[in-house]
């Protein structure tokens, strides 16, 4: 029994937003959720990274650390790590039985459902000191919202995405991620848009949160960033290991975080911190690797205000044009995403998205050339690796490969790379 088995009979109940069935299903499993100290982090972007350094500094701390992100890149194992290394497929696969015994007859959670119920009893298991738990998919009715008292909660980031389930405003949307704010847990914010922001701050202000909203760090050096302590306002100079502007916000909400804990006792060091940052790794997000020895620049930029990160970091580096390889959830908003990444005289070549709902390649086509007549080049492919044999045959380009992390995922998983982080 592998765990593609275990999990194929709950995938057909697809996403179904709710807490009745966790609650039930862990209450069969014996509550293992409230024997874990919760760190829980919401938003649209961000909240991996942010998850990725939180763990790592505490498991540096000599804390015993559960990690729960989704999704997964290449295996199902990645979505649940103890101390940064990821599950075991035979351990994830006794705990799968073990979940699929607790559930009532009658009962169907879904796939989504049984792997936060696995993790929680994993972490619960493993006698974790504390665990790192992201959610899945907005915040009030998503499965990992059983935490009553957060050590801290973190919202990272807000902006329209999944706008068919969490709703089509971005207010809407800001509703669904603070219903992970809890009474007096105190809340650590990131840029916000003004209308999602007045949502949050209400919120907290109804539930007595107190709210902290870093600065961002500030990069003084390449690859170094330094960010000012609240409670002591000193200077903590750390190495930032991730790419991209944006890692300056993330890894202040995580700093800020991690500032909090110890407020609260928890005994994690300057060292740790650094030394944390420093082994951060966070795979497919704004990651460069090689592929038949050339450089490749790996991203997920699965929604407008992902794309626009993408965007920002590529203007650094002072390229002329962009070969991009790419392919799209039939979900997203593909015109957005073409708005923000392409310029005249790129290159674009579109592939489906394997196994998954995929915006078909040729109307993909049809509307980057509507919005960017001036790409050099614009050609749709049956499958990922003749694209990319394409792009890096045509020019000395830049190569991207982006807008799907399932996209990424089937890349990493089915080709020898080599990561770089240089």
């Amino acid at each position: 029994m592998d765990i593609d088995s275990l999990l194929q009979p709950f995938q057909h109940f697809g996403v179904h937003l709710g807490l009745e069935r966790i609650v039930k299903l862990l209450a069969n499993l014996g509550n293992p959720h409230d024997q874990v100290p919760v760190v829980h982090v919401a938003g649209t972007n961000g909240k991996g990274s942010v998850c990725a350094y939180l763990s790592s500094i505490l498991t540096k701390a000599g804390y015993r650390t559960g990690r729960y992100t989704s999704p997964h890149l290449v295996d199902w194992t990645e979505r649940i790590c103890f101390n940064e290394q990821p599950i075991s497929s035979e351990e994830f696969c006794q705990l799968l039985l073990q979940v699929k015994a607790a559930i009532t007859p009658g009962e169907s959670p879904t796939q989504f459902e049984v792997i936060t119920a696995a993790a929680w009893l994993y972490f619960a298991q493993q006698k974790v000191d504390v665990a790192v738990v992201e959610v899945g998919l907005g915040g009030r009715l998503d499965a990992t919202n059983v935490c009553s008292n957060p050590l801290v909660t973190i919202i990272t980031s807000i902006s329209r995405e999944h706008w068919q389930v969490l709703g089509s405003t971005v207010a809407e949307i800001a509703r669904e991620k603070a219903g992970i704010l809890k009474p007096g847990c105190p809340a650590v914010v990131g840029p916000l848009p003004k209308e999602a922001e007045e949502v949050v701050l209400t919120r907290a202000l109804e539930l007595q949160c107190p709210v902290i909203a870093p600065q961002p760090s500030r990069q003084i050096a390449s690859g170094w960033a330094e960010y000012q302590t609240i409670y002591h306002s000193k200077l903590i100079k750390y190495p930032l290991p991730l790419q991209g502007q944006i890692q300056l916000t993330n890894s202040a909400l995580a700093n800020r975080a991690i500032e909090i804990l110890q407020a609260q006792g928890w005994q994690i060091s300057e060292e740790a911190i650094i030394q944390g940052m420093a082994n951060t790794k966070w795979l497919g997000r704004m990651q460069w690797t090689t592929w038949k020895n050339h450089k490749l620049l790996l991203d997920g930029a699965h929604n407008p205000a992902a794309a626009q990160v993408l965007r920002d970091y590529v203007d650094t580096l002072n390229i002329k044009s962009v070969s991009w390889v790419m392919g799209m959830l039939s979900t997203k908003e593909h015109g957005e995403i073409f708005k923000v990444l392409l310029r005249p005289n790129d290159q674009l070549y579109l592939v489906p998205v394997p196994d998954h709902s995929s915006a078909n390649p040729g109307e993909l086509a049809e509307l980057a050339q509507s919005i960017c007549p001036e790409l050099s080049f614009c050609h749709t492919y049956p499958e990922l690796l003749s694209a990319l044999s394409a792009a890096f045959a045509s020019r000395d380009n830049l190569v991207i490969l982006c807008g799907s992390l399932y996209l990424v995922g089937h890349f990493l998983g089915s080709t020898e790379v080599r990561v770089d982080y240089s």
